[in-house]
Parts: C-alpha cells; structure tokens; sequence
C-alpha cells in the first residue's frame, strides 16, 4: 500500500475515494477517527489519508484528484444497463430507466 495524501477533512477525504472507487483504483481511508485526538497528537498527524492498494495506481490516482482527466488515459466511458440495455453516462452508477447498478453494466 502506497499513502497517496492526506486530506484537509473527512468529507473531502470521502469525496476522493468516491472518485477512485468509481475508476476502479482499489483505496482505503485512514485515520477516519483521528480528529478526535487532536492535542495530544499533532494537527498534521491526525488527517484522514486516502492510501492505494497498488502503487502502479499513483499517476492515474494523482490525476484524478487533481481534476486533471488527461493523465485518466481517455475519455470518460458511457455504459450500458444490463438490465434494461439503457445507454448512461459514466457518472452515474444506477440506471434511471430500471434502477439496476452500475455492477450490471456491459459496454
């Protein structure tokens, strides 16, 4: 595992692994509980941190963060619903047509 950063907070912290959740970058949050003992350890110490499984992850990670879609390799991909075969944009992760997940998707 490879620390990618450290979060100012811990809804930021949540909104990062939300991003590379939904490309498929296996993460982790640590340190989700830490603010409260802050004092006796250091404020620098106790941020959330989002940290990588695979460090091979890190330069698409970084862009993702970054808001810098170039380094993602391509374009964002649209997929198909398994269920309802309903074409979607990749932001979304249930059909609105059917409600089936993102899971169930074919491209």
């Amino acid at each position: 595992m490879i620390r990618l950063r450290r979060a100012p907070n811990l809804l930021i912290a949540q909104h990062w692994i939300n991003l590379l959740e939904q490309a498929r970058i296996p993460c982790e949050l640590h340190n989700r509980y830490m603010q409260g003992a802050m004092g006796d350890i250091p404020v620098d110490q106790c941020g959330p941190e989002v940290w990588l499984e695979h460090a091979a992850d890190l330069p698409a990670a970084t862009g993702i963060i970054d808001g810098e879609a170039s380094l993602a390799g391509s374009s964002p991909v649209r997929w198909r619903c398994g269920s309802c075969r309903e074409w979607l944009e990749p932001q979304f992760t249930t059909c609105w047509n059917c409600g089936s997940s993102f899971s169930d998707f074919q491209r």
